[in-house]
């Protein structure tokens, strides 16, 4: 028994060697902050892990979760940004790093914007959250380009709408063609499709005989856009049929871009 003992003993001191020892909090956190400055970033996001694993809930271990965050983002690994963001506001929602980690939450779904052509769920997504940035820290420095990130993002989700009414259009398929441009018109507006939009919508309403729809949808346009050349496409769309431009202020257009554009 006794010999048993001792070789327990020794056993546990063998298996101690082998052990590495914790490193202090702020050793890790300078580590991988010199990592991060070198543009060592796998290794500086593994610092910043080890921290949260090893000292979890010390002052280090917040900050470490918000800079890993912002290392898995410039490394392109956006999914787990994300999930690490995400983890910090639940557990420090109003710390001064809040802001900074919900505008990584927004950085990472505004990276994965796809083509128009393609879903636009992380255009909802960067919206979402930028959203939360601008509502929930309007003070924070971030404000600015959370702002131009969500111009960009409903941008590509009118461009979407186009895309789909472009292709009921091509098809003759008026009614759902209006339907998508309808909806950029009173949805989105402030976008760079809304000259457009009203142009298809001149094509689409005078294709079906809608002479005083799309005679509306053209003056609208001439009037906020009389250099636009998509209202020289409507015009002389209007013309080839005997027609002019003239808004009818009962028009679902007219009364739409009004109350969007403040007119």
């Amino acid at each position: 028994m006794v010999l048993g003992g001792c070789q327990n003993d020794k056993d546990k001191l063998a298996l101690a060697n082998f052990v590495a020892p914790t490193d202090p909090a702020d050793q890790l956190y300078n580590e991988g902050l010199a990592n991060l400055n070198a543009g060592r970033l796998k290794e500086a996001a593994a610092k910043f892990d080890a921290i949260d694993k090893e000292h979890p809930y010390s002052e280090y271990s917040r900050k470490a979760e918000v800079m890993g965050a912002f290392a898995k983002y410039r490394m392109g690994k956006y999914d787990e940004a994300i999930t690490t963001a995400q983890r910090y506001m639940e557990l420090y929602p109003s710390t001064d790093d809040a802001a900074y980690a919900q505008y990584i939450i927004g950085l990472s779904y505004f990276r994965q914007i796809r083509d128009v052509t393609q879903d636009q769920k992380e255009s909802r997504q960067t919206i979402d959250a930028m959203n939360k940035v601008i509502e929930t820290y309007p003070d924070s420095p971030y404000v600015e380009d959370a702002k131009t990130k969500i111009r960009f993002a409903r941008d590509q989700l009118a461009g979407k709408e186009m895309q789909v009414g472009r292709y009921y259009l091509e098809r003759r398929d008026y009614l759902a063609a209006i339907k998508r441009f309808r909806a950029v018109v009173e949805n989105y507006s402030n976008t760079n499709q809304i000259e457009e939009a009203l142009a298809r919508l001149t094509e689409a309403y005078y294709a079906m005989g809608i002479a005083s729809e799309a005679q509306t949808a053209a003056a609208v346009l001439g009037r906020n856009y009389p250099d636009s050349k998509w209202y020289k496409d409507s015009y002389a769309l209007l013309q080839s049929g005997g027609l002019s431009p003239s808004e009818n202020k009962s028009s679902w257009i007219s009364k739409a871009f009004h109350t969007v554009i403040g007119g």
